[in-house]
């Protein structure tokens, strides 16, 4: 009974470990958060997209990546690209010196480009198959059959954390009111972006 307890509390603790840090994903829910636009339709894709990614690694997946390397090669290329193409956005929306209202017009997106746009974040980053796949496969395998214990544990983690970034941005609000806020949050995006498209290209 304590091992059935213990095993998903270690896939909690570790799933979080992976994904709570400064990143493209990280970045683009903080900003859905903060604009209070789709937010649940963004928690939902990059929670729904970390289970699936959770249980190809349980799974044994992370042996293709290991088998494959020129597949690993081709999603840190694409990857880098995509990232590059939305610092430039945001660096575009860093030089705008204006808040952006939630309820704008300006704040407004439809619900298809946001959710593509997470989805690309998402799938295209390399490191989300490193760290959930292969990383967190290999770390729940160690633990025979309670693997899939483990592994329920860590979508729980995304899960909570991912609603917790979403839904707590809005805390946040009324700092976002001044126009140099989000100035400072879109610069900090772009140079995030390039910083993580930076280390895909030097990877390869």
């Amino acid at each position: 009974m304590t091992l059935d307890l213990l095993t998903p509390l270690a896939g909690f603790g570790f799933g979080l470990s992976l994904i709570v840090a400064i990143g493209a994903q990280n970045a683009f829910v903080l900003r859905q958060g903060l604009l209070r636009k789709h937010v649940l339709a963004v928690v939902a894709v990059c929670a729904l997209s970390d289970a699936l990614l959770i249980l190809l690694g349980v799974g044994g997946a992370g042996i293709v990546f290991t088998a494959l390397p020129w597949l690993t090669t081709v999603v840190r290329i694409a990857g880098a690209a995509f990232l590059l193409g939305y610092a430039v956005l945001a660096a575009r929306r860093a030089m705008t010196p204006k808040a952006m209202d939630a309820d704008s017009p300006a704040a407004s997106s439809a619900a298809l480009p946001t959710v593509l746009t997470c989805l690309a974040l998402t799938w295209l980053n390399p490191h989300v198959y490193l760290d959930t796949v292969v990383l967190l496969g290999s770390v729940a395998n160690t633990h025979g059959e309670a693997r899939w214990l483990f592994g329920a544990g860590a979508a729980v983690g995304s899960v909570v954390w991912f609603a917790a970034l979403g839904y707590g941005a809005r805390l946040l609000q009324p700092v976002f009111a001044k126009p140099v806020a989000w100035r400072v949050l879109d610069a900090i995006i772009a140079v995030v972006m390039v910083g993580i498209a930076a280390s895909l290209l030097l990877g390869l």
